[in-house]
């Protein structure tokens, strides 16, 4: 099964009073593996950055101003997510952020039946608990050293890491080279035992001295249960 992973980095919280998103990272998954294929994009918001915002992801006006705006980028961006499920951090305030821009453009919106929020899988298997990407990467031994601030690519490589530790679960940083072939497992199960020598019997008789030595035991034990 095909998902997909992702998460954005915007100018605020709130679309619906003139907030965009700046930037976007996808992560695919096939059977919960990574694949390798990625989408990442930044875009000209068309408006001023906040400070708190750029404080967060580190993303000016400056550096944001010679990007795409998300309505030249968008084809290529549904395109690579099809019609996959979609993880994210809170995936309200995601979803949210894509179909506002998808309405600016004039396209149709991801519907919400496709969302997955990793935060109401950790609340329902971590009750009480920390329910930050931060928290879980710890929780579940995820590498977070290099995340210095927030990004929307490397932030979707660690949820798509603490995903499949919520949904099942396999060892970090195991990674199959390839896919061991059914012939190659029934090579290995039907291979030939070595052939062994077999040990000579061992004597477990006793010798003449311990029966006598046993027989001089029982000679000097007064009235035992067997002789009455």
């Amino acid at each position: 099964m095909r998902e997909i992973v992702f998460d954005t980095e915007t100018t605020g919280l709130d679309p619906a009073s003139g907030d965009r998103m700046v930037e976007i990272g996808c992560v695919e998954l096939m059977n919960r593996v990574p694949t390798g294929q990625t989408f990442h994009a930044y875009f000209n918001p068309e408006r001023d950055m906040p400070a708190g915002a750029e404080a967060v992801h580190g993303l000016s006006s400056a550096f944001l101003a010679d990007k795409p705006l998300f309505r030249d980028t968008a084809q290529a961006l549904l395109e690579f997510i099809a019609d996959s499920p979609l993880v994210a951090h809170n995936a309200a305030f995601d979803f949210g952020f894509l179909n506002a821009e998808l309405s600016l453009c004039e396209r149709e919106a991801v519907c919400m039946s496709r969302m997955i929020d990793t935060v109401a899988l950790a609340r329902k298997r971590h009750p009480g608990a920390k329910l930050s990407l931060d928290a879980l990467c710890s929780r579940y031994g995820v590498d977070r050293s290099h995340r210095v601030k927030h990004g929307a690519l490397l932030d979707a490589e660690l949820l798509a890491q603490v995903y499949v530790e919520l949904t099942g679960g396999r060892q970090i940083g195991l990674e199959l080279a390839a896919e061991t072939s059914r012939t190659d497992m029934i090579a290995v199960v039907s291979r030939p035992r070595a052939q062994r020598t077999p040990r000579p019997a061992r004597p477990h008789a006793a010798s003449a001295e311990e029966l006598s030595r046993h027989r001089a035991f029982l000679a000097r034990m007064e009235a035992p249960l067997w002789s009455s």
